[in-house]
């Protein structure tokens, strides 16, 4: 297959000699950036030195080559799928096993003791980089035990309804169908628009779905199988009229695009700290408002002088330490990227691939390209082409990493680079997604 490397840049205009120049000069600076440690203070401080802005910088090969060399990612494949779970920066690796050999000293004093304490601190720097209280953020394993801690943390009486949509994610869904099984709830969805680039409309939709047995709303920050981005503070608004609490599922929202949860309004909030904060594998968040905390049961038992207390959340028996310490390492990272240039960059990538595809006539994307309803995921069909086929070739022959999205609404492969990704990986899987449109897929 032949390279279109040379054809096309990101924004779907030819080259000229500036874009010749630009990356020549890019590839000469990147021999020259001076040299740091692997420790995430060194990395997070020179970075934060890099000048220009967050669109400027989102082109900036240099820059982001500098970041990439915090990872030990496999370069003989092309992983496209870090919405699932990221890799974590080597530090963070180095952290977390530290911790980890220091508790195996003597775990009921070392790990006890010691290091479970400082559990703290990270509890505090997590909440001041999102705007809310220490006292409102418990640490979880992954954004499903948090969101299935509020789905099974508020009472529910038979009849009483839930509502979310088509597109949620399956596990949020499995939870509330076991609901129905055993305590006879009802669980009602709607369907929103694909893409959906209309808030005013997806409110729409969600309150014609409230009936007056509604008690609780399940909707996504980020849906997980296109990565729309929905209104989450307009729900919450109108579903406070009505005196129904929202439970938000931001798996892939958090440390992905810039935020602050008090600008939600919402009373909840669960994530995965290891997809875009590229945290340890297990890790987790769950807001809960303070005045909102006692309304909420936990997950696993917990004693009643916790009734108030974030820390009720935290109660699954012996855990590691070591996990929870090292989310530190990833926040120091997150902030040294910088919140607004990691988003532009992942946006950048995403319209690399996308606006070259799209060239294709039987290309369509199932993702806005529109500034504010998506991100750095992408969900990209094409007619004639069987999407599962298609993602188990693109594996098979081209040890290319991405997820096929079999839902009815939204049929299609998603791709989700990193900030290590480089453009050449994006060449490579786009020049494979040419080579099957213009020959078809062998025959299994």
């Amino acid at each position: 297959m032949s390279s279109r490397a040379d054809k096309v840049t990101p924004n779907g205009r030819p080259p000229n000699r500036r874009d010749f120049l630009g990356a020549a000069a890019a590839a000469v600076a990147a021999t020259r950036l001076p040299a740091f440690g692997s420790d995430a203070t060194d990395i997070a401080r020179e970075l934060g030195r890099h000048p220009g802005s967050a669109a400027e910088i989102a082109a900036d090969e240099s820059f982001w080559a500098e970041v990439a060399r915090a990872f030990t990612v496999d370069r003989t494949l092309v992983n496209l799928n870090n919405g699932g779970v990221s890799p974590s920066p080597s530090f963070v690796q180095d952290a977390m096993k530290r911790h980890l050999d220091y508790s195996n000293e003597a775990p009921t004093y070392t790990m006890w003791k010691i290091l479970e304490p400082q559990r703290e601190g990270v509890r505090k720097r997590m909440a001041r980089e999102w705007g809310v209280d220490a006292e409102e953020i418990a640490f979880t394993r992954n954004a499903s035990e948090g969101l299935q801690t509020v789905q099974f943390g508020y009472d529910l009486n038979p009849g009483d309804e839930v509502l979310t949509t088509t597109q949620d994610y399956g596990r949020m869904l499995t939870t509330f169908r076991q609901r129905e099984r055993r305590e006879g709830i009802v669980m009602n969805q709607i369907k929103v628009p694909v893409p959906a680039e209309d808030p005013a409309e997806v409110v729409r939709r969600f309150e014609e779905g409230i009936t007056p047995r509604t008690r609780l709303i399940l909707m996504c920050h980020m849906i997980n199988l296109t990565g729309q981005i929905l209104p989450v503070r307009d729900i919450v608004r109108m579903a406070r009229r009505h005196d129904i609490p929202v439970i938000v599922d931001g798996a892939h929202a958090m440390a992905h695009f810039p935020f602050k949860l008090p600008d939600l309004e919402c009373d909840n909030y669960a994530t995965s700290l290891h997809k875009w904060l590229f945290a340890p594998h297990g890790t987790g968040l769950l807001y809960v408002r303070k005045d909102e905390i006692p309304n909420i049961w936990p997950l696993m038992a917990a004693p009643d002088s916790r009734n108030s207390d974030i820390r009720k959340y935290e109660e699954i028996g012996t855990h590691p330490a070591a996990n929870y310490l090292a989310i530190g390492e990833a926040l120091t990272f997150h902030q040294g990227i910088g919140a607004e240039r990691k988003a532009e960059r992942l946006i950048y990538l995403r319209d690399y691939w996308a606006n070259r595809l799209l060239e294709n006539d039987r290309v369509s994307l199932n993702t806005s390209q529109k500034p504010g309803f998506a991100c750095g995921i992408g969900n990209v069909h094409v007619d004639g082409l069987d999407t599962a086929a298609l993602s188990n070739w693109l594996w098979n022959e081209h040890r290319i990493i991405n997820v096929p999205i079999g839902h009815g609404e939204c049929t299609g492969l998603r791709i989700s680079p990193s900030v290590y990704t480089t453009l050449e990986e994006l060449d490579r899987f786009s020049e494979a997604m040419e080579w099957a449109m213009e020959h078809g897929l062998p025959e299994a």
